[in-house]
């Protein structure tokens, strides 16, 4: 989804950083192989996760919702090299497909995969995080905001992914509409908690930064 005029789009693409090899050659087996591929975060998004990685050069990171394992390693770019990435999906049939890519890229030993319910793993994990990428389903988002808000270092960030749903939190929403509901109070939860502060920026589908004070 593009908010600004879709050449202004392009020069903005064209004049950021390209994605390494590697990526380009997860991007297109996904697309080959993978069910839904569109939830890739793609290059331009890809690009501004591993900048906000190796500006805030996190000791420990976790994901929330792995895909094919994409923003994993853009996220890792930027990970000390003694950290720790840990990634949680639900989907097991794309385990061995993440390892693939793990192990391809300088981060294999450091990025730990989990399989599972993210709302059961998260308290099994005995580590305090840097950095917190969201990107699995909506509704969920306010639980897992409950569930890692006290395991952030302070000035840790979490990044929440799709907060703009394609629109959708500014039209009507269906009563069905579980995910615009849950997205709609995520975004509320937010921008009032008082241990954080937040910036929602109009990226792609949205993207929210969020700073634990």
């Amino acid at each position: 989804m593009h908010f600004i005029p879709e050449e202004l789009d392009n020069y903005v693409v064209n004049h950021t950083e390209k994605e390494p090899e590697l990526l380009q050659q997860l991007t297109r087996e996904t697309y080959q192989k993978i069910l839904q591929p569109r939830m890739l975060s793609g290059p331009y998004q890809g690009r501004i996760l591993s900048m906000l990685s190796k500006l805030i050069r996190p000791k420990n990171i976790l994901e929330i919702g792995t895909y094919t394992g994409y923003s994993a390693l853009c996220l890792a770019e930027g990970m000390q090299t003694n950290g720790t990435l840990h990634t949680i999906d639900i989907n097991e049939e794309l385990e061995s497909f993440q390892r693939k890519y793990f192990d391809l890229s300088p981060y294999g030993k450091q990025i730990h995969q989990h399989i599972g319910d993210a709302t059961q793993i998260i308290p099994t994990l005995d580590l305090k995080f840097d950095l917190i990428f969201i990107d699995a389903d909506k509704p969920n988002y306010p639980t897992y905001f409950d569930l890692i808000i006290n395991r952030m270092n302070p000035g840790g960030v979490i990044l929440s992914d799709n907060v703009l749903w394609s629109g959708k939190v500014i039209g009507k929403i269906a009563e069905d509409d579980f995910s615009t509901k849950a997205l709609l109070e995520y975004n509320k939860l937010l921008v009032e908690d008082q241990r954080i502060e937040t910036v929602l920026l109009p990226i792609r589908d949205g993207l929210t930064i969020s700073r634990v004070l």
